[in-house]
């Protein structure tokens, strides 16, 4: 008989984000993720200024592939948009701000 593993489940983005900050400790996987941050913004403001809507398919392109290589390759983890959609997508532009502002190290 095998035990069912107990996943954790936070009840709010204050209670997750530690964990998130956990799962980015290694520098080159939050420097992919700024970099893939910055690039969606600034394709997402290419779009919207050119009207070439076009480019908004590269969005996700840019924004997981960067996470993604810097989970697998330099993280060694899988990427917590895996089971948390929704915070890790929050995560990822609370860190990039908190990257931005200094108050974690890029």
């Amino acid at each position: 008989m095998t035990t069912a593993h107990k996943e954790k489940r936070f009840e709010s983005f204050k209670e997750f984000y530690p964990f998130y900050l956990q799962e980015h400790s290694n520098r080159v996987c939050r420097r992919l993720h700024v970099v893939g941050s910055t690039l969606v913004l600034l394709v997402l403001f290419t779009a919207v200024l050119t009207s070439q809507w076009i480019w908004l398919w590269a969005l996700p392109v840019f924004g997981y592939g960067f996470a993604w290589v810097g989970h697998f390759f330099f993280e060694k983890n899988k990427p917590a948009t895996f089971k948390y959609p929704l915070y890790s997508l929050l995560g990822d532009w609370v860190m990039y701000k908190d990257v931005l502002t200094g108050k974690i190290p890029w």
